[in-house]
């Protein structure tokens, strides 16, 4: 389930949702884009691997003024 870990997410790092959307869709998308470069078969949704990889901190999410 998706929204209780996006409380956990905007608690943590101070974000408002909008920014977790983004930064969560555009992460997706990325995702979508390499697995089709690569011929690649995903097992679960782009979205759901978008938010774990938030959440194992494998990527941060930055304001465009260059803010984390």
């Amino acid at each position: 389930m998706i929204k209780p870990i996006s409380d956990d997410l905007l608690s943590e790092k101070q974000q408002n949702r909008y920014a977790l959307v983004i930064g969560v869709s555009k992460r997706a998308r990325m995702i979508t884009e390499d697995a089709s470069k690569n011929k690649e078969v995903l097992d679960d949704k782009p979205v759901e691997i978008a938010v774990q990889e938030l959440l194992n901190h494998k990527y941060t999410l930055q304001r465009p003024d260059g803010k984390q």
